[in-house]
């Protein structure tokens, strides 16, 4: 698999002007991290999360709209959420910083060696919360969720091992679906194949989800952006990266 060799993006939520034109420029001065947003309310911050799927929101916890705290509840859902790193003049939101699974709190006025250390932390950190969350999305939904999908074939009806799928392609108003013993349609939707195993598959075009644990690498071909399976299943060609869904599948690959 190959590890994206780009600098950690980081946004940051700010709502004190000059506290975060002075944040950013600690962050521009530290090598392997590169400013992609900032944003100073709650509500732009997420906006901004969202289209840009930061590596890692740097955030006050005191902002007018929504708080920190408000917000990294928020982004918790999202796929692959950013590592978090608390900003605050007070030291009172430290439990609830840990409930939401902070990677840093850092006290204003911000130094920029604890704000280095806490940097350096966000990757591990990042990388226990997301299994975390798997773990915790697993034991919710196993009562829910299928472990095998039916399939109407010529002799009845198959049932195929979700395991043993590795990637969902859809075909106008069916569903193909590629795994470990062939080739089968069925008449669902992506979406609701997205939704219900969120954690196991990763949308990564508008017509295409792939099992997170059958990918191989992300390769760039003039301008474009590839995906290769491992060579032991069935699919030779790379599937095709949309730009939309490129950053989170960047993000889901650095922190394997």
């Amino acid at each position: 698999m190959i590890i994206n060799p780009e600098p950690r993006t980081v946004l940051i939520a700010e709502d004190e002007p000059l506290a975060l034109k002075r944040i950013k420029r600690m962050v521009d001065e530290l090598e392997g991290y590169q400013v992609i947003g900032t944003a100073q309310n709650g509500f732009k911050a997420l906006d901004a999360a969202q289209s840009l799927q930061p590596d890692i929101l740097l955030t006050d916890i005191s902002m007018p709209g929504m708080g920190g705290l408000e917000l990294a509840r928020r982004l918790d859902n999202e796929p692959v959420p950013p590592a978090l790193i608390f900003l605050t003049a007070y030291d009172q939101y430290a439990l609830d910083a840990f409930d939401v699974h902070a990677a840093g709190y850092l006290l204003k006025p911000i130094r920029k060696e604890d704000l280095q250390v806490a940097l350096k932390k966000t990757q591990k950190s990042n990388r226990m919360q997301i299994s975390t969350r798997r773990s915790q999305r697993r034991r919710k939904t196993d009562r829910a969720r299928r472990s095998h999908i039916s399939v109407k074939g010529r002799q009845g009806v198959n049932q195929i091992s979700v395991d043993s799928i590795y990637c969902f392609i859809a075909d106008q108003k069916y569903l193909t679906i590629h795994h470990s013993h062939g080739i089968d349609l069925i008449d669902e939707t992506l979406k609701n194949i997205e939704q219900e195993f969120d954690d196991t598959f990763i949308r990564i075009h508008r017509n295409a989800l792939v099992a997170i644990d059958a990918i191989e690498q992300l390769e760039s071909v003039d301008g474009a952006h590839q995906l290769h399976l491992k060579k032991q299943l069935n699919i030779q060609e790379p599937l095709m990266v949309s730009r939309r869904h490129l950053p989170a599948l960047r993000k889901l690959l650095t922190r394997q």
